[in-house]
């Protein structure tokens, strides 16, 4: 018989700030336990203090670098920091590497710092289906700031937009980032702009055109935020001051006129729609014998798919759908 799971010792632990506890809660998350819901209530009087940084941007930029390199300017100015650093899952075995923690072994002995890395599980958008509760796990921990980092394997890793209160997108000169960056619609999701390497060669040059392309922009209302473009050379710790500077007037500037408010409600709907989706979908798995009967009728043509929806939706509240 499986051990009972001590939620309220756990949370207890969590908010003392021990790891081990943390690394517990933030598991159950991953694997939706059954002490979910009482993990998530319990947790719940402690959230809406953590100020949520995401990075994204395409391979070979230097997320990884960047995201540590930030820990150290943030632990410099007295944060407690956490990283949820999001890998690829493999189609095939569905295992990830997990291996962004390897560029953060510098603070992985600061007790202040706690870095997890998270798989996609195949989850489209850049993060994990977990991550919105392993944030609330992290904020309710004490953390100051999290950084998210997406999986950044092409040119859908934008959802971190939704997920972050920040959006910092990241460049490198020479890899036709700019191009990429108009398909992918980053543009659009940036709050701040970072080129990274910006000790190679056409630096300045991929500066330039991001500012062209957000110059092709909307016109923007007056008191509006224009996102800085900054850049850094994370490997060697340059312009990172800059970058928590950025931050930390975009935070002020989203504080002051109720845009954080508004962020983090957008950010909480789409995560109580997503819970409710997944009951639901929950749900509809206990109706495929209904399900494949009114494909049947569709095939047959003597239902349409409209229809046939209607009747498994109604089947969820009221029982077995009529298979006709």
């Amino acid at each position: 018989m499986p051990r009972r799971t001590d939620v309220p010792t756990l949370v207890a632990q969590a908010r003392d700030g021990q790891p081990r506890a943390v690394a517990r809660l933030i598991s159950l998350v991953e694997d939706a336990s059954p002490v979910l819901r009482e993990v998530m209530a319990a947790l719940a009087p402690h959230t809406g203090h953590a100020y949520v940084v995401g990075l994204t941007g395409p391979p070979g930029v230097g997320k990884s670098t960047s995201t540590s390199a930030l820990v150290g300017a943030f632990r410099a100015r007295g944060k407690r920091v956490g990283v949820l650093a999001v890998d690829p899952s493999s189609p095939f075995s569905g295992g990830a590497l997990l291996g962004d923690r390897i560029r953060m072994q510098d603070h992985a002995t600061d007790p202040e710092v706690f870095i997890r890395s998270m798989a996609s599980r195949g989850h489209l958008g850049g993060l994990a289906w977990a991550t919105p509760q392993a944030l609330r796990v992290l904020d309710a921990a004490g953390c100051d700031v999290i950084l998210v980092e997406t999986v950044g394997v092409g040119q859908s890793e934008i959802e971190v937009a939704s997920a972050a209160d920040t959006t910092v997108v990241l460049m490198a000169p020479g890899m036709g980032d700019g191009i990429q960056a108009a398909k992918a619609g980053i543009l659009e999701i940036g709050d701040v702009y970072v080129v990274n390497k910006a000790d190679r060669d056409g630096a300045q040059t991929t500066a330039r055109e991001l500012n062209h392309m957000l110059s092709l922009g909307p016109a923007r209302e007056a008191g509006a935020w224009r996102p800085p473009i900054l850049k850094t050379v994370a490997s060697r710790g340059e312009g990172l001051d800059e970058v928590v500077e950025a931050l930390e007037k975009h935070h002020a500037w989203m504080s002051g006129n109720g845009t954080l408010r508004t962020r983090r409600q957008r950010r909480v709907r789409a995560e109580i729609e997503a819970i409710a989706l997944a009951a639901v979908r929950a749900r509809m798995g206990g109706l495929s014998a209904a399900g494949d009967a009114l494909a049947d009728r569709v095939v047959d043509g003597t239902l349409d798919p409209y229809a046939a929806a209607d009747e498994l939706v109604a089947g969820l509240g009221a029982g077995q759908p009529s298979a006709g």
